[in-house]
């Protein structure tokens, strides 16, 4: 389900939009490069201070590569949430004007929960539906206020399964803005580290990389998939054919 929303899901007109949260990021000397003056090492405490920690919030879209990050102190629901429902807000007024709701609206969110053992009530009257939001599976996200509001603003939650969590590409983006803003940095504390999470992801959205689903690493695992050879009648397999054992008393005829 997931990877069609990443690969049919802007053809069907849908916004895809992937979201995590990130951290905790220690204010502590972080491990890395860093570009030093010759002859000029760069210098760190040498007393070990937990200085706090940050997180980080993230909303990615794929199609344009655009990230919206806010630090943050902690990630409660109380702050996720509030900051969510903000920015997803601004995401919906800035789509194109959609149609007005109607009758086959309810088929279009029901596509997006088949096969699943597990479904979210849908509410009786749905607007149509404009967002795709790709998040984990955890408790917070499927708070009943929370999944309504999401529903009232035509925006269909897709939560990644258990063990699950690289269909999210929100994490792919994460690792690249934290690599940039902390590698071989010393934050002194809390707010800065916020700080250079959030410039960095400015930075990123003055030249954003799109994002694509699948590509040539997908492509080898397939493959690496179809060389497996079944064994017997169950689901077991293996990477080298195995030899048949000829029948007893059979002779090669020359």
């Amino acid at each position: 389900m997931i990877e069609d929303a990443h690969r049919l899901g802007a053809g069907l007109g849908l916004a895809v939009w992937n979201e995590d949260e990130a951290g905790p990021y220690q204010a502590i000397p972080q491990p890395g490069a860093s570009w030093q003056p010759q002859g000029k090492p760069s210098r760190r405490p040498h007393e070990y201070i937990r200085g706090g920690t940050a997180k980080m919030l993230t909303l990615l879209h794929p199609e344009t590569g655009q990230v919206r990050v806010k630090g943050v102190r902690n990630s409660t629901n109380s702050v996720l949430h509030a900051w969510l429902q903000q920015e997803l807000t601004a995401i919906t007024l800035a789509l194109p004007r959609g149609p007005l709701a109607g009758e086959g609206d309810r088929a279009q969110w029901q596509r997006w929960q088949e096969g699943l053992g597990v479904r979210f009530t849908l509410r009786e009257r749905l607007p149509p539906l404009r967002v795709l939001l790709i998040l984990d599976n955890l408790a917070g996200h499927k708070t009943p206020a929370f999944v309504c509001w999401l529903m009232d603003h035509g925006i269909m939650p897709l939560y990644t399964p258990l063990g699950g969590s690289w269909l999210n590409m929100a994490e792919s983006i994460q690792r690249i803005l934290v690599s940039r803003a902390l590698l071989g940095q010393c934050p002194s504390g809390p707010g800065q580290i916020i700080e250079w999470l959030e410039a960095t992801a400015r930075a990123w959205n003055r030249e954003p990389t799109p994002f694509v689903w699948g590509g040539k690493r997908s492509a080898r695992r397939e493959r690496a998939r179809q060389r497996r050879h079944a064994l017997g009648g169950s689901g077991a397999c293996t990477l080298r054919t195995v030899r048949r054992a000829r029948a007893k008393g059979y002779e090669h005829d020359k």
